[in-house]
Formats: structure tokens, C-alpha cells, sequence
């Protein structure tokens, strides 16, 4: 089956995941993560890619990024797999594939999507059992929305600051609303779209969109829906 092409847009969130090969881990240690959020700083860097917000759990990773132009995304993604797993494969002596195929993204419409879109990656390892709060989760840019700790990979998008007129006001706001966690229909509906690359918003945001991309905006698979699973230990 032909790939359906990714709805890339400059200036727009984006909601992307990036799996292991076979559901396989994609660290074995805290060193391999922190190298590639290194890698990953690097990389957004190169391609101007805004990062606002990430979690790293062990066969998978999510992110809610801007890219500038259309193709920096796929620069990023790519300069990011080609540098972590010739790094990965040569510490830990194998060789191969590390990913699971290419990495799925989905568009979404900021003003209705994006805090929830930051929520629900933010408690991804709540949902795994890996933590009780987010904040205790050191590889995810919970720590930094709350206050708790800096990270120099997060760009804060425009909708978290409209969330207080002060740091206090805003970590505030946002303790209260991750402390309503995520539905399960919400957590369906994110991963469904990240999974199938499919952009999520309200019915004004996508007409235009479906206008000038309607395959890839309105296009359903034939005959029954397939269920779409969650990545092992979490979503």
C-alpha cells in the first residue's frame, strides 16, 4: 500500500511519535536518553524547529513541535534517527534498524488541541505506571511547565503564556489543569490521529484544510474500521 503524505504546515503545531522497531526499547540506560535529547537539541536547533514539549519512555517517544518551513520536521527527524542510532549501535554493539518504519506526525489546530496535545504526551508515563505525577518523570518537559526544573529543549508556545501574566500565575494554571488528567476518549483521540496522520481540529479549521489536501484530511480506510492500539506501556 502507496504511504499517504504527511500534512506538514510552517508556523502549525504538531503532534509526533516515533516507536522502536517491533515495540523494541530504544534506550537501555538514562545515558542513552539524555543523549538524544542532546541529539535532539541539536537537531531542532539546525532546522529551527520549535520543540513544546516531549516525553521519552522506553520503546517510544512523543513530541509537540513548529516547524518553520514544511520540510524542516523531516530534516529534523532525520538528522535526529541518522545521528542517535549510529551513536546507539555503536555503544551498545548491534546493528540494524532502530525505529519502527518512519515517524508518524499529526497536525493539530493550536488553539483548541495544543494544552491538551502538552497534557496528554506530559502524563504519558502516569498513564505507563512508570510515576505517579508527571513532574517525577525526569525525561518529559513536565518538570519545566510546572516550574520544578529548566529545560533548554522547551520553547514555550504562545497559548502557554496566555495561561498567566507571571511564571507563578502560569505553572499555576497548568498544575490545575494536568491534575484533570486525560479522558480515555481524548487519549483515543490523540493517539489515533498522531497514528494515522490525521489532522485534528474544529470543522472550520479543517475545511480549508480538506479543500487542499482532502486525501490525506478526509480519507478513510475501506471496509471496517481497524482498532488502533496504543504503544505498549503506554499511549
Amino acid at each position: 500500500m502507496a504511504r499517504l503524505p504527511r500534512l506538514i504546515l510552517p508556523g502549525q503545531p504538531h503532534h509526533v511519535i516515533l516507536r522502536g522497531n517491533n515495540r523494541q526499547a530504544i534506550f537501555y540506560s538514562d545515558l542513552d536518553r539524555q543523549h538524544l535529547l542532546d541529539t535532539l537539541a541539536q537537531a531542532a536547533t539546525q532546522h529551527r524547529v520549535a520543540i513544546h514539549a516531549y516525553v521519552l519512555m522506553d520503546n517510544h517517544l512523543h513530541l509537540l513541535v513548529t516547524p518553520p518551513v514544511a520540510d524542516a520536521l523531516s530534516r529534523m527527524m532525520q538528522s535526529l534517527g541518522r545521528r542517535y542510532v549510529g551513536w546507539f549501535n555503536a555503544r551498545h554493539r548491534r546493528t540494524g534498524t532502530l525505529w519502527e518504519g518512519r515517524f508518524r506526525a499529526g497536525l493539530i489546530e493550536g488553539e483548541r488541541h495544543l494544552l491538551a496535545c502538552m497534557r496528554y504526551i506530559e502524563l504519558n508515563p502516569v498513564r505507563a505506571g512508570l510515576c505517579q505525577e508527571a513532574a517525577q518523570w525526569p525525561w518529559s518537559s513536565a518538570a519545566h511547565h510546572l516550574g520544578l526544573a529548566r529545560s533548554p529543549l522547551v520553547t514555550e508556545h504562545e497559548l502557554v503564556w496566555s495561561l498567566g501574566n507571571t511564571p507563578f500565575e502560569r505553572e499555576h494554571a497548568y498544575r490545575e489543569f494536568i491534575a484533570q488528567g486525560v479522558s480515555l476518549p481524548e487519549q483515543l483521540q490523540f493517539t489515533e490521529a498522531v497514528l494515522r496522520g490525521r489532522p485534528l481540529g474544529s470543522e472550520a479549521f479543517l475545511k480549508p484544510l480538506s479543500d487542499a489536501h482532502g486525501a490525506v484530511v478526509i480519507k478513510r480506510p475501506r471496509g471496517r474500521p481497524r482498532k488502533v492500539s496504543a504503544p505498549i506501556g503506554a499511549d
